[in-house]
């Protein structure tokens, strides 16, 4: 399809609104991934303690559900309750009145097996898009290793064990404050959305280099563009991320795409930034032959399950401190690759947008946060103002 009918395609999905969704199932899932963190890691857990995570809604909707993750704890995970609500203000305080009790098939309390994810019944709780939602775990048990995203770039909050404080509205016990997402890996909505578009990615994706509290990561900025459309932007970029391998970043791309990316609800597209770590890395890859199967392997799997891919040029990183001629020569290769039009459904390129046109092999200085290799807030907004909406759907 050209970008014309593309254009044409988007604007039939607005008109046909909540009657239904162009070329949709006769009985589509009412649901919609609204808001995502993947696991990355696990750290020590704290038993007793309650984990109220500040998460940004891209959609709202009518009700949500909530995945809770036990993907890479050791042993069986207990939560003793679950619950959301709407935030107050900038701190752990909740809406008054929007606190509710997130149910299991109908339990308040549940155990997610070692290895698993778990959602939630539906939560009746009217939420506006861009909305913060509170969405607080308590595990009154040593659960093991706790399942978290690492890099949040939002302040959450943590009562210390004493237990009973999830369904709190006052933030008064939640004493201490963390950078990570504890267990929380997505929300979804119930609504009239049209779909969602999965950012899958690295740290450039993950955000770093953008002001924390802020919501200024590229996949954020895409969501405000999106949002008059009704789609959903959930953010799969994991810092460290490879996508020929496994690394300290999680699960390499082909691994964790099922769960991350192409299972989400309700996905209509994958937007793919992957690959400059596996060329700055130890070791490094040199052919970027590997790098085109990796990425038609992505396609071929969201293919099977109706998803448009999107392919994104590898950004500059000269001046960090990884970079050598041998390595930009990899770059470019796999760029050119990316640029033909044969490997992905449709391609943005990120690094033509943002690469100093003075030394193309090093990133603009305005939207350098300073290492050469992440974005500022400024760089951020370019990336996501580059995406062209009609090669999206």
């Amino acid at each position: 399809m050209g970008k014309v009918g593309r254009v044409l395609a988007v604007t039939l999905l607005l008109l046909v609104g909540t009657t239904g969704r162009a070329g949709a199932d006769d009985n589509p899932s009412p649901w919609t991934g609204s808001w995502e963190a993947a696991p990355s890691g696990t750290s020590p857990a704290v038993p007793g303690a309650a984990f109220r995570n500040v998460v940004h809604l891209s959609l709202g909707g009518s009700a949500v559900r909530v995945q809770i993750s036990n993907r890479f704890g050791s042993v069986p995970l207990r939560l003793g309750a679950v619950t959301v609500a709407l935030r107050h203000g900038h701190g752990p305080d909740a809406v008054p009145g929007s606190m509710r009790i997130a149910t299991f098939r109908g339990a308040g309390t549940a155990v997610v097996p070692e290895g698993q994810d778990l959602v939630s019944d539906p939560v009746p709780l009217v939420v506006p898009a861009a909305a913060d939602l509170l969405v607080t775990v308590e595990t009154p048990d040593d659960s093991g290793p706790a399942t978290f995203h690492r890099v949040a770039l939002q302040t959450s909050y943590l009562a210390p064990a004493g237990g009973g404080r999830a369904a709190d509205e006052a933030g008064a016990a939640y004493t201490r404050t963390t950078d990570h997402w504890y267990y929380v890996t997505g929300v979804d909505v119930r609504g009239d959305a049209h779909g969602s578009v999965v950012a899958f990615g690295d740290s450039l994706t993950d955000g770093n280099g953008s002001s924390t509290d802020t919501n200024h990561r590229w996949p954020d900025r895409l969501a405000e563009r999106l949002r008059s459309l009704r789609f959903g932007v959930l953010n799969a970029g994991i810092s460290g991320n490879r996508l020929l391998a496994d690394s300290t970043g999680g699960p390499g791309a082909l691994n964790r795409l099922d769960a991350d990316a192409v299972a989400r609800s309700d996905v209509r597209t994958l937007v793919v930034l992957e690959g400059i770590n596996d060329i700055k890395g130890t070791p490094d890859a040199t052919d970027p032959g590997d790098f085109v199967r990796a990425y038609r392997t992505i396609v071929a799997r969201a293919h099977a399950r109706g998803i448009r891919v999107v392919g994104a040029t590898l950004t500059p990183d000269g001046g960090y401190s990884g970079y050598t001629e041998a390595r930009e020569a990899v770059r470019q290769q796999v760029n050119a690759l990316i640029r033909s039009g044969q490997v992905f459904d449709a391609y943005v390129d990120f690094d033509a947008v943002v690469r100093d046109p003075e030394l193309p092999e090093r990133i603009r200085p305005a939207y350098d946060p300073g290492d050469h290799l992440h974005f500022n807030d400024a760089g951020m907004s370019a990336l996501a103002a580059a995406v062209p909406l009609a090669d999206l759907f």
